[in-house]
């Protein structure tokens, strides 16, 4: 004979949140009652009636000022406000899933929809939801939501707002949403079966259809522990129903080669283990050992352990998981990502199966809170760590500028950036990172101060060693490049073409002359250069700008000659002349004796730099590229044809 305990057996998470909290109450020291039993399970009520739990059934008699602990089924609004006017404090243990269901209801009403609540019309729990509604209307199934449909049509019409009791079975909803989908047309729905009551009853049928011999223990008040007990008979070919182990006669189990356990909701572990025991003089084989799976049923969750659940609902505030344990959790949306941009749709489904680290059990609220956010925030310290010990680049986004530096989220991890690691030129404003991704290396990492330490630098100084010794093994004479002008000197321009820096003298930037190389280009444009020569060892190479297809003096020979007048412009004053730029490239002489038509002490009597005057080409030397100029020539000319005397008329 082998014996076999479901996996979810006993208290549930609200059962055992309210009898931990009745117990509390019960050990403090005031004066404390009840407001009908706190759940259904007399062996529950008479130990708190031992500890001086009175179990009242009335408001009425309720003395005023005292503490009252209410039911796990939740109480109707009217019953905390006849309570609040009596001046008492109220231990709420109901169920947070049942809870929510007040919610749901009394906010469905305020937005003017129609509550419909699916359950059993008596039970302590529909009653109570019942009592967050004005105008309720409660529905034991499906037949009975189809009379009410067709009472009167016109309520296909209208805004329906469909929940159902926690513990009810999933063929009864299922059936119950079919009818509502298909003949409603402005029904919302909300399934509120708790997930607990869902995956116990599943568990035992699946148990229920292998044994011989299926025993269900709980209080025969109890809704769920008749569910069960029903979900079993049709399954298994005899089950007993018990209330603890003086119920258990052992000749019904007698004979049987397998024997299955389940127990309701409300059914304490210590009771389980008492029907067990009984029991176990007559089992000869244990398949596996009670103790651990008792302990695997009742199992309690504490703060910082790391639980993996399903998901089973999704809200626009948070999302419910199902931890298989007696404990339901469900994540704040604030805790699911640090990503403020993500949408939760994106992120999880329901159906999927997450890790979680739990944040809190059975707080103010009795539930289990639990966040993906602080477990991926402990895999990634552990990735960070990672980084630093293997010297591998990472990627974040700036999320602040702070004093002396910037701070950046690596996988939710804040990275501390010095300004002199930003990678940014001295005295530069560092709100420019703002928001954006970069990419650094984890130079320092102290998990016990939580702080760590980032160089975007250190990336950009690798990258750009990396990208040189490409540059350097690839360089010649003559070959072009696309780089970017990275700082001004008076005699030239020093530009990056990838990871190593070259420089365009002032004469190389352009075939016009020019005073400074800000005339022509500016820090941080890009430029297109060629090479003119280079030194590996001094690290040194010299670039060029002009382009060398446009020779300026080719421009100019196949413009102008000898005798032909230009607009120039005059560019430089000597003692002996001035020079004129006659095309981009190519300057000219005026010689002091060809400025004027008269003697002159010094060029700057007639001209200045930047005059625009006309002069004449008086000589071209091709072969040193030089080019005489005289302003005079077109001044005598001038003059010598006003003195040509007009023909005589005749």
């Amino acid at each position: 004979m082998r014996v076999e305990l479901a996996k979810s057996a006993g208290f549930c998470y609200g059962v055992r949140r309210a009898v931990e909290m009745a117990q509390q109450a019960a050990e403090s020291g005031e004066r404390v009652v009840m407001l009908g039993p706190v759940i259904h399970n007399d062996h529950v009520v008479a130990a708190l009636e031992e500890k001086g739990v009175a179990c009242l059934s009335s408001v009425d008699q309720i003395p005023a000022g005292a503490a009252v602990i209410l039911r796990s089924h939740g109480e109707a609004r009217a019953v905390h406000e006849a309570l609040a006017a009596k001046g008492c404090t109220v231990i709420d243990t109901a169920c947070p899933n049942v809870s929510r269901i007040h919610r749901l209801v009394q906010e469905a009403e305020a937005r003017g929809r129609q509550p419909v609540i699916i359950g059993t019309p008596a039970h302590p729990e529909i009653l109570a939801i019942a009592g967050w509604c004005r105008h309720p209307v409660v529905l034991e199934d499906a037949s009975a939501l189809a009379a009410w449909l067709e009472e009167r049509p016109e309520r296909r019409d209208l805004p329906l707002t469909l929940v159902s009791q926690t513990t009810s079975t999933r063929k009864v909803w299922d059936a119950c949403i079919e009818k509502t989908k298909k003949e409603c047309t402005n029904a919302e729905i909300f399934d509120t079966i708790c997930s607990a009551t869902y995956v116990r009853q599943s568990e035992a049928q699946e148990l229920a259809a292998r044994c011989d011999v299926m025993v269900v223990i709980g209080d025969r008040k109890s809704s769920n522990t008749k569910r069960l007990f029903e979900l079993c008979r049709a399954l298994c070919p005899h089950v007993v129903a018990i209330e603890g182990a003086e119920d258990l006669d052992s000749s019904l189990v007698q004979g049987a080669d397998l024997i299955g356990i389940t127990a309701g909701a409300s059914t304490p572990g210590w009771i389980i283990k008492e029907v067990y025991d009984k029991m176990s003089d007559e089992i000869m084989e244990i398949e596996e050992s009670f103790a651990d799976l008792l302990e695997k049923s009742i199992k309690t969750l504490n703060t910082g352990d790391k639980v993996t659940g399903v998901v089973t609902e999704i809200t626009p505030t948070e999302i419910y998981v199902d931890l298989g344990t007696k404990h339901a959790g469900y994540i704040p949306v604030s805790e699911l990502s640090d990503d403020p941009t993500a949408k939760v749709e994106d992120l999880v489904k329901v159906g999927d199966e997450i890790e979680t680290y739990v944040m809190r059990v059975n707080d103010a609220e009795g539930v289990v809170t639990l966040s993906k956010k602080r477990l991926d925030a402990q895999k990634n310290w552990d990735e960070v760590e990672a980084a630093r010990e293997e010297g591998a680049i990472v990627e974040g986004v700036i999320t602040e500028e702070n004093k002396g530096g910037v701070v950046a989220s690596v996988k939710g991890v804040r990275v501390f950036i010095p300004a002199s690691q930003t990678g940014l030129p001295r005295n530069a404003s560092m709100s420019e990172l703002l928001k954006k991704k970069v990419r650094m290396k984890i130079t320092e990492v102290n998990r016990a101060r939580r702080r760590v330490v980032g160089s975007i630098r250190a990336v950009e100084q690798a990258e750009r060693a990396e990208r040189a010794a490409k540059v350097w093994a690839e360089i010649e004479d003559g070959k072009k490049y696309h780089g970017v002008v990275k700082s001004l000197t008076s005699y030239g321009a020093f530009v990056d073409i990838g990871g190593v820096d070259g420089m365009v003298h002032i004469s190389e930037l352009s075939w016009s002359r020019i005073k400074h190389p800000s005339e022509v280009v500016s820090v941080g444009d890009p430029v297109d250069v060629y090479v003119i020569s280079f030194d590996p060892e001094k690290k040194k190479i010299s670039l060029g700008m002009k382009d060398r297809s446009q020779d300026p003096w080719t421009v100019f020979t196949s413009k102008y000659g000898v005798g032909d007048v230009a607009n120039v412009k005059v560019v430089k004053l000597m003692t002996f002349g001035a020079f004129a730029e006659i095309v981009p490239g190519v300057d000219g002489l005026i010689h002091i004796s060809q400025i004027a038509d008269h003697r002159i002490d010094k060029p700057g009597d007639v001209l200045a730099e930047g005059d625009m005057v006309d002069v004449k080409i008086t000589d071209i030397d091709m072969e040193n590229k030089k080019v005489s100029l005289s302003i005079r020539a077109l001044l005598e000319a001038s003059a010598a044809d006003e003195d040509i005397p007009a023909d005589d008329e005749e």
